[in-house]
């Protein structure tokens, strides 16, 4: 058992902060930690560089993907950088080292690079003494997540587990576990069950969008194009904390022809997702690492639309080559798109095994015994 853990995350998108809930809930319902705790590292940064970090990404996500794509390529060249970032972050983090210097955590787990990059730091110069594992929140690894002293890293795929291993990072440091998620989707539930509880048809194809992390584009215009599916069918959007989108949302689909073959079911914020996801048979929108990883848990087949280029872009390349995805770059043609997949039952079937297969519901339970397996033999040694 650790004496104290702190689990690292950064508030740029959601996906880091949800991993680091997970892992923390692992170590708490293992037992493996007296104390553990999720700090947001930026909460200890200056509010100009939390902005930078934060607000800049969901800006860029909103407004102009093209230049995120453009700075996660221009960014992704393994051990270029590595000086003149980590001078930039120390001069914005002093709070933050500060505040790993007066816990004195035994371990440290990063699910964002920069504190990740920090703490490699702090380690080389002999002011902080505790263990740092780095749990990358993609299917790839991009260059920033690269540190010089750390302990172990937990990957999604055996590809990366080899890309790391080829830019020299030993490979008995590289445990391939899935992308950490609530251990609530380690739990069976009967889709069918999930369907009478929050209200929905049985008999339905059911879709689940997530409209609060869509990001690029007015949702309405991709319920609209829902909305000429000629299959039977559900649509569930989830619309996050944001009310305002929710009550435009009921009134858009309000709009929509009456008598479709379509149901639209607008929710708000739901800490249910994993109820929600097994009542699903497909998931449309955006592949983030931990989406993505929540849908294949539960057998979802993707419908990707404009994924952010960059990380998304290359969790989609994964998706489709799995032959868990389809991918839609034109709305008008969506509908059509979904209905030849639905038409098609030996392939969509085919596609769900596909996706089941791929799941790694106790990825977060993976990382945290492995951890504390460490810690074992580390003791007993």
């Amino acid at each position: 058992m650790f004496d104290k853990v702190l689990v690292l995350s950064a508030s740029a998108g959601s996906g880091h902060l949800s991993a680091a809930e997970a892992l923390k809930s692992a170590f708490e319902m293992r037992q493996a930690a007296r104390v553990v705790r999720h700090i947001d590292a930026l909460e200890y940064t200056n509010k100009l560089f939390r902005r930078v970090y934060s607000k800049t990404y969901i800006d860029l996500v909103n407004n102009a993907p093209e230049v995120l794509g453009w700075l996660y390529d221009h960014l992704d060249k393994p051990w270029k950088n590595e000086k003149r970032r980590l001078a930039f972050d120390k001069l914005n983090t002093r709070p933050f080292v500060k505040m790993l210097e007066a816990e004195q955590p035994d371990i440290v787990v990063c699910t964002h690079f920069l504190p990740a990059e920090i703490i490699s730091w702090l380690k080389y110069k002999n002011r902080l003494d505790c263990r740092l594992a780095i749990v990358v929140t993609d299917f790839d690894v991009h260059a920033m997540w690269l540190c010089q002293h750390f302990d172990h890293y937990f990957v999604a795929l055996e590809e990366t587990r080899v890309h790391l291993s080829e830019l020299g990072i030993p490979s008995d440091k590289i445990t391939v576990t899935g992308i950490p998620i609530n251990p609530l989707f380690a739990e069976h539930k009967d889709r069918q069950a999930m369907r009478r509880q929050h209200g929905l048809r049985e008999d339905r194809i059911t879709f689940l969008v997530s409209a609060g992390g869509f990001g690029v584009g007015p949702i309405e215009h991709l319920l609209a194009a829902l909305a000429k599916l000629k299959t039977p069918a559900q649509v569930v959007a989830i619309c996050g904390r944001s009310d305002e989108l929710k009550t435009r949302l009921e009134k858009s689909v309000r709009t929509l022809p009456s008598g479709g073959a379509v149901d639209f079911k607008i929710i708000g914020f739901t800490r249910q997702m994993d109820e929600w996801m097994t009542a699903a048979d497909l998931i449309v929108g955006k592949p983030g690492g931990l989406t993505t990883s929540e849908a294949l848990a539960k057998g979802l087949v993707f419908v990707i639309v404009n994924p952010i280029p960059g990380q998304e872009e290359r969790n989609s390349d994964h998706l489709l080559e799995w032959g868990a995805a389809i991918r839609v770059n034109n709305l008008p043609a969506m509908a059509y798109k979904i209905d030849q997949l639905l038409g098609d039952t030996e392939r969509f079937e085919a596609m769900r095994d596909k996706a089941r297969a791929l799941g790694r519901a106790e990825a977060a339970f993976t990382i945290v015994d492995t951890l504390v397996g460490f810690q074992s033999r580390s003791s007993a040694g």
